[in-house]
């Protein structure tokens, strides 16, 4: 039984083997495309425009495409190793993956529903297979991931409302909420994997071990911000400013205590720190809008999905893709690159807009798509063909 499993493992296309396979090149993909075409579309080039005007395509494409994408192949291959159980792969995944395309085309077609329908139905899916195999085990350590998708769905459902009913607050309100989901992800999953990852590529004895009280408090934290999002309490509000105190303080003593001076000379450990360094950045930025800094709403909120979000993205795709294709954590030649264009996007959109709005933009767009199409062209290949080791997936 178990050589004729390992046969018909083997026999799936390599790119349906595992969720990382495709979506980590669907997501990589959009995120070359989405920000320079977003720009242009910004002033004035002659492009066909979505339904529901460039803004709201831009908001709900950086999150629910792009993250959301990344998140389901992170999602759908480590769920394999937690549970034990085999995960998506084959024709399944091909429809998934297929579901998530349509998603991104319907922008393009005439009917707002098929908007909606095919892209809340694309995150349901991914919450029902987490569900699924989870259950099956009884793993109730990771139900808590399954209840963020679930959200994560209703704010897709709520920003898409808006795209068909004109509304264009709900639009905002949904998108926004799911950027507080997604750093809630960001910190359970950032929170497990990091200290583990720092420990095991410095050789060191023992990784840090967590503070399970504050461990939840973030992700409680993260959950009602986007909650209070949604529902449009947040913008601003007292109790807005105190959350983004808190999780900003929670967050910087985490990377505290994560932190070990070897990690400085290891590209695939200082991206993850840097990446987290940014949702501290980002949570105090923000406050400091919300109590009338300088610093507009917009530039401290890209320091979150441009420096944080996008950050640990390219950082998990970097060392995740080595791994799961049976390769050797060792960076492709010069691709530590990618890292510093993701940082120097963030740096730019975030404080560069301040002295030269239009030029900018366009060099945070030009950093951020060198950083991904360095992705593709680095890792492109590997999420095509088999692993090296002979194993599957």
């Amino acid at each position: 039984m178990l050589i004729t499993d390992k046969r018909k493992a083997l026999a799936i296309p390599a790119i349906l083997c595992l969720g990382f396979r495709p979506f980590f090149l669907f997501g990589a993909g959009l995120a070359v495309l989405a920000v320079p075409l977003w720009i242009m579309a910004l002033y004035g080039g002659p492009i066909a425009e979505p339904q529901g005007g460039w803004l709201a395509w831009h908001r709900h494409e950086q999150t629910f495409g792009f993250a959301g994408a990344i998140v389901a192949g992170f999602l759908l291959t480590a769920v394999q190793t937690w549970t034990g159980r085999p995960s998506l792969s084959g024709r399944p995944l091909a429809w998934l993956a297929a579901l998530w395309l349509l998603g991104r085309l319907s922008w393009w077609l005439p009917s707002a529903w098929l908007l909606l329908v095919a892209n809340v139905a694309f995150l349901l899916a991914v919450a029902v297979v987490m569900a699924r195999l989870l259950w099956a085990v009884r793993q109730r350590r990771n139900y808590p991931i399954v209840l963020v998708l679930a959200l994560l769905a209703a704010a897709d459902l709520l920003s898409l409302l808006g795209v068909v009913f004109g509304h264009e607050s709900w639009q905002r309100q949904g998108c926004l909420a799911a950027i507080w989901l997604v750093a809630a992800m960001m910190t359970v999953i950032g929170g497990r994997v990091i200290p583990f990852f720092t420990q095991r590529g410095l050789g060191r004895t023992e990784a840090v071990q967590p503070w399970v009280w504050l461990d939840v408090a973030l992700l409680v934290g993260n959950v009602l911000m986007a909650v209070l999002t949604a529902a449009g309490l947040l913008q601003p509000h007292w109790l807005g400013t105190i959350l983004l105190l808190a999780l900003g303080l929670g967050h910087g003593i985490r990377l505290y205590r994560w932190f070990d001076a070897g990690l400085l000379r290891v590209p695939l450990l200082w991206s993850l720190h840097l990446a987290y360094a940014w949702l501290v950045v980002a949570c105090l930025a923000l406050a400091a809008s919300q109590l009338g800094a300088a610093l507009a709403f917009s530039q401290a909120l890209h320091g979150l999905t441009i420096g944080a979000m996008g950050g640990l993205i390219l950082a998990m795709l970097a060392r995740v893709s080595l791994g799961h294709t049976g390769r050797a954590l060792q960076l492709p030649r010069g691709f530590a690159i990618a890292f510093v264009a993701l940082n120097l996007a963030a740096l730019v959109r975030v404080f560069g807009v301040s002295f030269a709005y239009q030029p900018a933009l366009w060099l945070a767009a030009l950093a951020w798509s060198l950083a991904f199409a360095q992705y593709l062209y680095c890792y492109g290949p590997m999420l095509c063909r088999p692993r090296v080791d002979g194993h599957p997936g």
